[in-house]
């Protein structure tokens, strides 16, 4: 028997949840799978989706790298984007291009995840 590899799931690092779950699921519509944490004060892990797109979202520092892009192909875009514009007054300063592909079908936008918010590193109190 052959291989069949079947769908690939990045992994995204995120910062603030709160942050994160603001912007996929409020902007972009994903929703909220699962989230898992190994005690509550540690790093969130998450499962979200939107359609067949299936993306893991980590506060873990070791998952993977900040700055990744991913190419989700679709079909119906300008309408999405138009109504992300359209719903979503408070993030219309969002970052957003668009651009023409291969040919004139091929039609591209790229929306930018809002200010990562970084933790300040953890300093012990003096005594």
């Amino acid at each position: 028997m052959s291989s069949q590899f079947t769908r690939t799931i990045p992994t995204l690092r995120i910062f603030d949840s709160a942050k994160a779950r603001e912007f996929y699921v409020g902007f972009l519509g994903f929703k909220v799978d699962f989230e898992h944490r190994f005690e509550a004060d540690l790093p969130l892990f998450m499962q979200i989706s939107l359609g067949d797109i299936i993306l893991y979202l980590s506060e873990h520092h070791g998952d993977c790298a900040p700055g990744a892009k991913v190419v989700i192909e679709t079909s119906g875009l300008a309408d999405y984007h138009a109504n992300l514009i359209a719903r979503n007054t408070a993030m219309r300063a969002l970052g957003s291009s668009s651009s023409r592909g291969a040919d004139q079908h091929d039609h591209r936008r790229s929306v930018l995840q809002p200010h990562r918010v970084q933790r300040a590193p953890h300093r012990s109190k003096k005594s």
